[in-house]
């Protein structure tokens, strides 16, 4: 049996259990700069105390009897000592270079561990823990330039790809990102380990959970946590879930609106309390097990653990809990047209209408084609206002796209809304794509050039998150009657579904959307969208 068919079978059977924080748990150690150290960094010219994923290095002995107080405490799955084993995140230290080797070591350690209390009956399993870093490719550094980011996609990518191939190397049997507070880094990550996936021909479980910065249900990058799940279960995730934010009690709510709409598995890993004055937190391992007790009580998870401030205690008391409780069970359900920007759209009918008021859609891209930026984006606004579904985005620059993008997603009454990028040149869109954390739209994608460029485009734009609106051309041209429009939609629907594409990611853009090629689509298509 593969890992994921192991994990799903006992999944089937009962709630796994996940393990505790590591952090708190070094933190209990009372390490010196020293023992951060060791003897290989003795003249390493920056401070090292604080950097818990380098003692995977200097003191792996450490590392590893936290992960066997967890395996003892009942945890099925165990975290790696990698949060911040990224190149972005350990530049801090000046060990960015140093990212790929920590990452396989901290693996190895969990592995090492995890196989040692693996017996038949219960096997252990490793989940490479890939964090946040602590720069968000959403968020605006500079108030008066949205122009201006901590970070962009291409280097979150690269960074999150030698992480994981790192984890992988060491033995991980899962990837966990996790603390997600900006949709768009989970986005480069998911793509990064989709590449090295790819790459490896192997079909790793992939685990993505968020951190919400307050009780309304927003990650700090502002979107919600409805539009932040649609935006990532594109990728047939083995689980989504939360973890860290808060308590298990104030949790609960919003574990419970992920376990209604995701059709995948449903992970918890919540604080234990608030920390006092002094840092410690507030819950016992009795109160934090009563608290997350109510979880399974209401069938809302599959995989159970903690985050700050919990330890070996917490997950005995969790684990002990679990016994009493069957696992979510897995919904069935169509997951075709629902799309985001900072807020979900549903769509119904089988079709989005696309539709603008042509006159302030010219405006926008005219401004925005005269470097005018921060008045295009105004103008889009009063289209957004004006209750469009999505925002259409017709550019042939990439310059021109990204600039104006910057600007619009820095303004909320206009990101709320899926944004389409739309353009004849593939670069143009795939810069767009990079900057959108929600779920968007791509436009046009077609049979024009063959069907092997064709299928590449529509699995690079599904790995980025997007749906693909496709345009009836073909080799031969365009189709110009509603019997060559069917023809040609009949061949892509037929194709996708041989290649096992997803069908909640496809919008067929029939020109003109006659009643018989649209009543053909929505009959013989199921799952597939319009885009009118």
């Amino acid at each position: 049996m593969t890992i994921r068919e192991r994990l799903d079978s006992i999944a089937q059977k009962r709630i796994l259990i996940l393990d505790g924080a590591i952090g708190s748990m070094i933190q209990a150690l009372d390490l010196d700069e020293d023992d951060y150290r060791g003897s290989v960094f003795t003249g390493h010219p920056t401070a090292l105390k604080g950097c818990f994923d380098m003692l995977c290095l200097t003191k792996p002995e450490a590392i590893s009897a936290i992960h066997e107080a967890y395996l003892e405490a009942g945890a099925d799955i165990i975290e790696t000592c990698s949060f911040n084993s990224t190149s972005v995140s350990l530049s801090d230290y000046g060990l960015g270079d140093r990212a790929y080797e920590i990452s396989v070591a901290a693996a190895q350690i969990a592995r090492k561990s995890a196989d040692k209390f693996s017996v038949s009956g219960k096997p252990r399993f490793v989940a490479g823990s890939i964090g946040p870093t602590a720069k968000g490719a959403s968020l605006y550094p500079d108030f008066y330039d949205p122009s201006k980011r901590s970070i962009v996609w291409d280097e979150l990518e690269a960074a999150y790809y030698d992480n994981a191939r790192g984890l992988l190397d060491g033995g991980a049997d899962i990837l966990l990102v996790e603390t997600v507070f900006d949709t768009l880094n989970a986005k480069a990550a998911i793509f990064a380990i989709n590449r090295l996936l790819q790459e490896r021909q192997t079909d790793t479980p992939v685990m993505v959970s968020a951190t919400i910065s307050s009780e309304s249900g927003h990650l700090l990058s502002g979107q919600t946590l409805e539009s932040f799940c649609i935006s990532v279960l594109y990728d047939k995730l083995w689980s989504i879930g939360l973890n860290c934010s808060f308590g298990a009690e104030k949790l609960r709510p919003h574990i419970r609106m992920l376990s209604d709409i995701s059709y995948c598995m449903i992970s918890a890993h919540p604080n234990a309390g608030i920390p006092d004055n002094a840092g410690v937190y507030e819950e016992t391992p009795e109160l934090m097990a009563a608290n997350v007790e109510t979880y399974m009580k209401e069938g809302l998870i599959n995989i159970i653990g903690g985050c700050c401030g919990s330890t070996p205690a917490h997950i005995a008391a969790i684990a002990a809990k679990a016994t009493a409780y069957q696992p979510r069970p897995l919904p069935d359900f169509s997951h075709s047209g629902r799309f985001a920007g900072l807020e979900l759209l549903i769509v119904t009918g089988g079709a989005i209408h696309a539709t603008q008021n042509a006159d302030k859609n010219r405006e926008f891209l005219r401004l925005a084609g005269e470097g005018k930026f921060e008045d295009a984006a105004d103008a889009a606004r009063e289209i957004v206002d004006a209750d469009a579904d999505v925002l259409n985005i017709e550019m042939e620059d990439e310059n021109t796209m990204s600039r104006f993008l910057d600007y619009a997603l820095f303004d909320p009454s206009i990101a709320k809304v899926p944004f389409m990028i739309n353009s004849s040149r593939w670069k143009v869109i795939t810069s767009g794509l990079k900057r959108l954390q929600g779920r968007g739209l791509a436009k046009p994608v077609n049979l024009r050039d063959g069907e092997e460029i064709f299928l590449r485009k529509m699995e690079l734009i599904s790995r980025y998150g997007a749906a693909a609106v496709v345009t009836l051309f073909d080799e031969h041209g365009e189709a110009t009657t509603d019997k060559r429009q069917i023809e040609i939609a009949k061949r892509v629907y037929h194709l996708l579904r041989k290649k096992g594409y997803p069908m909640e990611n496809i919008l067929f853009a029939p020109n003109p959307p006659a009643e018989s090629v649209c009543s053909w689509i929505k009959k013989n298509c199921p799952d597939v969208l319009l885009l009118l």
